[in-house]
């Protein structure tokens, strides 16, 4: 039992990292573009950007609703990353105590 316990939360970490890094990849093609590093008319940036803000914005959504406008700089992503940090955590250590 305690290996199935362990598998589904190297399961949930995997997935996690991969959200992590999406949100990251996100953010610095956002900058680029906000920056004109890459021109936003590069199809295959834009539409990677595009894709991954599909991907993502039914999760940030939820959190741009509930912290404060702070100007032009979500913090969305960053409260993301922080939940889901601290929810891997307490997996982990639910998962220890289990064993």
């Amino acid at each position: 039992m305690q290996n199935v316990l362990f598998t589904l939360i190297q399961i949930v970490d995997l997935l996690t990292s991969v959200l992590i890094t999406l949100i990251i990849v996100q953010f610095v093609i956002g900058l680029l573009f906000a920056f004109n590093v890459i021109n936003q008319s590069n199809e295959f940036l834009a539409s990677v950007y595009r894709s991954i803000n599909a991907l993502l914005e039914p999760v940030l959504a939820p959190i741009r609703r509930y912290i404060p406008s702070a100007g032009n700089i979500d913090f969305s992503p960053l409260v993301l990353i922080i939940v889901l940090q601290i929810m891997m955590i307490v997996l982990t250590s639910v998962a220890r105590s289990a064993v």
